[in-house]
C-alpha cells in the first residue's frame, strides 16, 4: 500500500500486516536462530497461521493505539523490522526496538528506519520520552541507541532470565527536545 524509502540501496520501511504471513513466516525461519539470541520475538511463531495471529494481534493493539510493527525490506525481501512497544501517547512515553535476520545487518537498516519512527513520535504524537531497552551483551542493538543519541539511564542487572542465563538489561533513552536538537545539528551539517 505504500513504503517510505530509507536511501538509496532498496531499503524500505512499510506496514508489517497480518496479510504479510507467509512472507513473515519464511523471514522468522531464516532468522530464528540469529533473533532468538537475546529475544524470544518469534519464537513461538511454528507455522503461518501462529505468524498471522501474531502480526493480527499487532494490527489489533495499533488499533488500540499501544503498539505496532513496521518491516524492514531490502530490495523486496522482508529481512527485520522495528517496533513500538508501551505506546502511550497520554503520558508521552513510548518504547522501541528492533529484530533482523542476518541478511539485513551491517547496513544500518534499524537506525535509518528508527530515526523515522522517532520523528513521527516526537512530531505527529507529541512523544516525550522514547527508551531502548537491550541485554548488554547484544552489542548491535546497543550500537543502535548510540547512533540514535541516546544516553545510556542504567542497567537493570540481571533483570532478563532468557535461554538459561539471566541478562542485565541496559536502558537507553532520548528526550524529545535533545532528539529536535540533533536533528537541527544535523540538517544544519548537511548544507
Amino acid at each position: 500500500m505504500y513504503a517510505i524509502s530509507l536511501g538509496d540501496d532498496g531499503a524500505e520501511l512499510r506496514p508489517l500486516e497480518p496479510w504479510h504471513a507467509e512472507e513473515f513466516f519464511a523471514h522468522l525461519e531464516r532468522g530464528r536462530e540469529f533473533i532468538g539470541r537475546f529475544v524470544n520475538f518469534g519464537s513461538q511463531e511454528t507455522d503461518v497461521e501462529s505468524a498471522r495471529a501474531l502480526l493480527q494481534r499487532y494490527a489489533d493493539l495499533r488499533a488500540a493505539d499501544s503498539r505496532s510493527l513496521h518491516g524492514l525490506w531490502l530490495n523486496g525481501k522482508l529481512v527485520g523490522g522495528v517496533l513500538f512497544l508501551n505506546f502511550d501517547a497520554a503520558s508521552g512515553n513510548c518504547e522501541v526496538g528492533c529484530w533482523l535476520e542476518p541478511a539485513g545487518t551491517g547496513r544500518g537498516l534499524v537506525t535509518r528506519a528508527m530515526r523515522v519512527l522517532i520523528d513521527w513520535a516526537v512530531e505527529e504524537r507529541g512523544i516525550h520520552r522514547i527508551e531502548w531497552v537491550a541485554a548488554s551483551g547484544n552489542q548491535p542493538s546497543l550500537n543502535v541507541a548510540r547512533r540514535l543519541g541516546m544516553t545510556r539511564d542504567g542497567v537493570r542487572r540481571e533483570a532478563h532470565p532468557y535461554g538459561g542465563v539471566r541478562h542485565d538489561l541496559e536502558v537507553w533513552s532520548v528526550l524529545a527536545p535533545e532528539w529536535r536538537a540533533a536533528r537541527a545539528r544535523a540538517a544544519h551539517d548537511d548544507h
